[in-house]
């Protein structure tokens, strides 16, 4: 559930691949006649006086000037390559579904369902139990529970959310899913909005964006008894990039775990439409979310949510509303050509699509397994790394166990992680992290 370098001639340019250490053989794309292409003074260019970690930005220019309208997509008929970008703790910072839900609980915005344990197919009956208890039964179902005051039902449903676990410490989801397509606690928070209409989530959304973007950098807000996160920041390094990259011809999309009315509401900020942006897509009926999510490829629109924009389904999502591909070949790589240029994420969820990148590969470092094992190994030469540009980790002082737990099996059992030709990935140092004097 991330946010500059005088230009080479134009072959050079072309030539370099967007590489951690040494640069990519000269391609026939870099060789060909520069006589069509868009002149080097008018070559969308980052912004020189915003910080990035390195040569990271110069590294990005690279791939935006291979790339873009001064480079492959300024050959006559050419597709735009596709630029995707990961939300929350991606292009901003912190995440917009917890201050949406935070807003909520504190708002009275959460309606009374018919049953807990009807919420979600992976609840527990302990879970079901404890909801029941602390929110009470004398509320009719479709109204709203008085969260603002009742401390008690906000803790537990936050604590369920957040930990997967009840106040008490008992199992909160359990069952069969495919642990790289959803996670039954990421689609517990979209089917908490159950009852509200598309348009009020995203004005709920709104509200919380104004309060979240107003807080100062660092404020916690309680919530029942829980320290929240309390503030919300674009990444200027990032809009920045989206900008650049709209200018130099990719077509730049959102793909989002967070639900897709509340992505909608903050997605306007980064210039996005609402034709660009995916996320968790609750099924509606009668003009109301319902807790039923639409699938993707060969699964289709089901109540469990056993698809989500997550892991691998990022992936089919992408293909899915980008590349139109149906399906279970929607699961699938696709061949270059139908695989987008560029992919910017934060975390597991992201690992997929971001790896899925032709040109490349940036990863906003929050210690992720996964995501940084692959980060790390770089084994096509065009990842970039970058410490959060807002409040980042430190470095993580233990390697990265990519050899023996960096990969998530579908059943959710740790595994080595593997490059495409069936080599491990061996554990990984953090290196890319704050330093300071």
């Amino acid at each position: 559930m991330l946010r500059q370098q005088a230009l080479r001639p134009a072959m050079t340019c072309l030539a370099l691949a967007l590489a951690a250490t040494v640069s990519a053989p000269v391609t026939a794309t870099a060789r060909e006649t520069t006589a069509h292409r868009t002149p080097r003074a008018e070559c969308p260019q980052l912004n020189k006086d915003l910080h990035w970690y390195g040569d990271n930005r110069a590294r990005l220019q690279r791939m935006i000037d291979e790339r873009g309208t001064c480079g492959q997509g300024s050959r006559p008929g050419s597709p735009k390559p596709v630029a995707a970008f990961d939300w929350d703790n991606t292009i901003v910072k912190n995440d917009i579904s917890d201050a949406t839900l935070a807003w909520m609980l504190k708002h009275d915005k959460i309606l009374q369902p018919t049953s807990w344990r009807a919420t979600n197919k992976w609840m527990t009956e302990a879970a079901h139990r404890a909801l029941t208890r602390a929110c009470g039964t004398s509320v009719p179902v479709g109204r709203p529970l008085p969260t603002s005051t009742d401390t008690d039902c906000t803790d537990e449903i936050l604590d369920i959310y957040a930990d997967e676990e009840t106040s008490t410490g008992k199992t909160a989801f359990s069952g069969v899913w495919n642990h790289r397509r959803t996670v039954p606690s990421y689609v517990w928070i979209t089917q908490l909005f159950a009852g509200h209409t598309p348009a009020e989530l995203t004005s709920f959304a709104r509200k919380a964006r104004a309060e979240n973007l107003a807080a100062p950098i660092g404020t916690q807000q309680t919530v029942g008894t829980h320290s929240w996160a309390g503030y919300v920041r674009y990444y200027e390094q990032q809009l920045d990039l989206i900008r650049t990259l709209r200018k130099a011809g990719f077509d730049v999309w959102v793909v989002s775990a967070s639900a897709e009315p509340i992505v909608r509401a903050w997605a306007p900020g980064a210039g996005f439409p609402d034709d660009r942006v995916v996320g968790i897509r609750n099924l509606v009926k009668n003009g109301r979310l319902t807790t039923g999510v639409q699938g993707c490829g060969d699964v289709g629109d089901n109540t469990g949510g056993d698809v989500l924009t997550y892991m691998d389904g990022k992936r089919c999502w992408i293909n899915k509303s980008i590349y139109g591909i149906k399906g279970a070949e929607a699961w699938r790589q696709q061949d270059p050509a139908h695989r987008i240029a560029f992919g910017a994420g934060d975390a597991e969820t992201d690992v997929t699509f971001v790896n899925d990148a032709t040109a490349g590969h940036l990863a906003i470092n929050r210690n992720k397994t996964e995501l940084m094992c692959r980060a790390y190994d770089n084994a096509d030469r065009r990842w970039v790394i970058n410490p959060m540009f807002i409040e980042p980790n430190p470095r993580q002082k233990t390697p990265y166990p990519c050899a023996t737990k960096g990969h998530m099996n579908t059943d959710g059992v740790e595994a080595p992680l593997r490059r495409p030709d069936g080599s491990v990935v061996p554990d990984q140092e953090d290196r890319v992290y704050p330093h300071t004097s």
